[in-house]
C-alpha cells in the first residue's frame, strides 16, 4: 500500500503570522504594559501563561528568547485589550487604573481578576467586552 504525500499547509493561512521580530517587539511592550498596570511578577507570568519565574525576569532585562504560538497569541491579545482601553479612556492613567478596579459587568471583580484565571479565553472574553463597548465589531 502507498500514501500519498501530503503537503503541510497552515492552520489559518487567510491570517498573516507574527514573525520573530514582531514576537520580540510583542514582547518588550507587552513588559512596558504590564508596568503600566503594576502588575506584580505572579500577575505578568500568569498572564502570559504561567511563565516560567527565569524567563519573565529575563524578559524585563530585555533578553527575549523564543517565543512560541500561544505566547504570541496571549500578547496580540493584550495588545487589543490595551488598545481598546486607549480608545475608551482618552487619558491614559483612568484605563490603566480600569484594569484593577471592581466592575459591575464582571459582578464586582476587576479585568484583573478575569484575566487572572490564567486561560487564554479570559483574555480574548475581555477584549470582546472591551470591542463591544467602544462599538467595534
Amino acid at each position: 500500500m502507498q500514501f500519498a504525500t501530503i503537503e503541510p499547509t497552515a492552520s489559518r493561512p487567510d491570517l498573516p503570522a507574527i514573525t520573530e521580530e514582531e514576537a520580540a517587539a510583542l514582547a518588550r511592550t507587552t513588559v512596558n504594559l504590564f508596568r503600566a498596570w503594576q502588575l506584580s511578577d505572579i500577575e505578568a507570568r500568569t498572564l502570559l501563561g504561567d511563565m516560567a519565574q527565569r524567563t519573565w525576569a529575563r524578559w524585563k532585562d530585555g533578553s527575549i528568547g523564543r517565543i512560541d504560538r500561544d505566547l504570541r497569541a496571549r500578547m496580540a491579545i493584550l495588545m487589543g485589550i490595551h488598545k481598546g482601553l486607549r480608545y475608551l479612556f482618552t487619558d491614559p492613567a483612568r484605563g490603566y487604573d480600569w484594569i484593577r478596579k471592581p466592575n459591575a459587568a464582571f459582578n464586582g471583580q476587576s479585568a484583573l481578576d478575569i484575566m487572572m484565571r490564567g486561560e487564554i479565553t479570559d483574555l480574548i472574553d475581555l477584549r470582546s467586552y472591551l470591542d463591544a463597548e467602544r462599538g467595534a465589531w
